[in-house]
């Protein structure tokens, strides 16, 4: 690696500096000189950027010893690499205070104990500055092109990392969620968790940035790899020598230029091979079977301790406006960012993205415990409601899950269970995710396509929600909380906000139109089933009571 960083200290063995001493700030001679600047004047902070090697006959610091030391400590807070005084003519000595004022900031002070041309000075500095620019353009370019030729060549990525390491000579890491990480050399491969969990904790508005970081005493730089808006991964390298991180910078972002054409490309192929995953999947959900050699591309080969459940989430939000290029582009991150949270978890997901819905077969291998994978179903339902990327927010998304099944041509009988789910969801009746915790709600749904269920609320609760319409009363909600209360008066009468002679009353009404045995276990039983048919048609604004 060519060394591109002037520093002060380089600057001292020049030349143009033989009579050059340094009075204080020797730690600081490490500073990076990017220019040189004359300067006679006061006023200067609008004439520096930082980083300029400040050459003065003192004609400035002719003052008294408070402006002398605010014009040091201007120069050290525009970030400039030093000041070179000129001794003699304007400025015969540097006083003590300036001197601990720069020894303290590790601000290199040199002076000239004899005339000096500072023309000649800038001269010097410049050509060699500028002769560094073009050798770094130069240099830039020869890595560019090797990057470039690279990304065209199988296992291009791990390539293009060898190449940064063999110019910079130290470790580098190529860190994505999507697909596995790329790290050269293989003996750093132990630092990949820690700094991932670095990343992870890091806000996300910060991942679209370049920056250099500290970690277990090691310095870092940090590149985003980004590609159509998204930031596919980070580029990672070792520093431990000084070097310019503008230079360092470049060819860092010349290499995830590089491997962002080859995600690209790898996207496209992605892309393709989702929209025949997306038919397949779709057809399995129509009921139509596959040979087994057809779909083991998607999904996993028949195993005696293979399973699958049905996942689906719905989006409720509506996309018509998405015109279709937008929508290949919405539909692709979907299901990537799907498949990459299901296989995070353990699953082995085929994924098929609509633009209200989202299906994934999602495989499995069985373990002893039931609740270990029913966590895991709920941990992805969290992060997805954690969501708030522009083609996934998770504030807008339902999700029903099907029973657990073996064989691939139950496909069709899993989605219509994680459909169900979706319409008690819909009724606000019952929160859970799993059409077997559904409990009583899977009869009532077939009992609901049959149309045989309106005919059995009316046979059981009309006369009681015709008297309540007709006479403004609370019959069917004293009876819902009754019921609930196990006909314990006291529970039922603090839980309607009532009286208990008012209670009462109402009891002896229900008594009139449901007769005395009302309470009896099988006519209890045939009520409550009423009651949860009756929620499961009419929304909770609707029932008068609380669910």
């Amino acid at each position: 690696m060519i060394e591109f960083v002037l520093t002060v200290k380089d600057i001292l063995n020049r030349k143009t500096f033989k009579s050059a001493k340094v009075i204080a700030g020797s730690k600081g001679l490490s500073r990076q000189v990017k220019w040189s600047h004359i300067l006679e004047i006061q006023e200067f902070e609008s004439l520096i950027n930082g980083g300029e090697l400040i050459l003065t006959t003192g004609v400035g610091l002719q003052l008294d010893q408070p402006t002398q030391l605010k014009y040091v400590k201007r120069l050290i807070e525009k970030n400039a690499a030093g000041i070179c005084i000129e001794i003699g003519t304007y400025f015969n000595e540097i006083p003590i205070e300036l001197i601990e004022l720069a020894e303290e900031h590790d601000f290199p002070m040199i002076v000239f104990e004899e005339i000096v041309k500072f023309v000649d000075i800038t001269q010097d500095l410049h050509t060699h500055i500028i002769n560094q620019h073009h050798q770094m353009l130069s240099q830039l370019d020869t890595l560019s092109r090797k990057f470039m030729g690279l990304s065209l060549t199988p296992n291009g990525i791990l390539k293009i990392l060898q190449e940064i390491h063999n110019y910079f000579q130290q470790g580098v890491f190529f860190l994505t969620d999507d697909s596995k990480s790329y790290y050269y050399p293989s003996e750093i491969g132990t630092l990949e968790t820690s700094i991932l969990e670095y990343l992870d904790q890091s806000p996300m508005t910060t991942h679209k940035d370049q920056r250099t970081f500290a970690l277990h005493n090691d310095t870092y730089a940090l590149m985003p790899v980004i590609g159509l808006g998204q930031t596919w991964g980070h580029l990672c390298l070792q520093v431990k020598h000084p070097v310019s991180n503008d230079f360092l910078f470049l060819i860092l972002d010349r290499a995830a230029l590089a491997i962002a054409q080859i995600l690209l490309r790898n996207r496209t192929i992605e892309e393709r091979r989702q929209n025949m995953e997306d038919e397949i999947v779709r057809n399995l959900m129509k009921g139509q079977t596959y040979e087994q050699d057809d779909i083991h591309t998607y999904l996993p080969s028949t195993s005696s301790n293979m399973y699958f459940r049905i996942f689906l989430i719905k989006m409720d939000f509506p996309e018509a406006n998405i015109g279709e290029e937008d929508w290949e582009e919405v539909k692709l991150q979907r299901s990537m960012l799907v498949r990459s949270l299901f296989k995070k978890h353990g699953f082995f997901p085929a994924v098929a993205s609509g633009k209200t819905e989202i299906s994934i077969i999602s495989s499995f291998i069985a373990t002893d415990s039931i609740k270990e994978e029913t966590d895991r179903f709920s941990q992805i339902i969290q992060s997805i409601k954690d969501m708030k990327e522009s083609f996934m927010d998770g504030n807008h998304c339902t999700f029903g899950i099907s029973k657990v099944y073996k064989d691939i041509n139950q496909v069709k009988d899993g989605y219509i269970e994680a459909k169900e789910v979706f319409k008690i969801h819909n009724s606000t009746i019952n929160q859970t995710y799993f059409y077997e915790d559904l409990g009583i709600y899977r009869l009532l749904l077939i009992l609901k396509k049959s149309g045989c269920l309106e005919s059995y609320i009316n046979d059981y609760l009309e006369e009681i929600l015709n008297y309540d319409q007709k006479m403004e009363s609370s019959l069917f909600l004293t009876l819902c909380v009754y019921l609930e209360c196990n006909g314990v008066k006291n529970e039922a009468a603090d839980r309607l906000f009532i009286v208990r002679q008012t209670l009462y009353n109402r009891l002896e009404k229900l008594e009139h139109i449901l007769g005395k045995d009302y309470m009896e276990p099988s006519n209890r039983l045939a009520l409550e089933v009423a009651i949860k048919a009756h929620q499961l048609i009419h929304d909770k604004e609707n029932t008068g009571f609380p669910l």
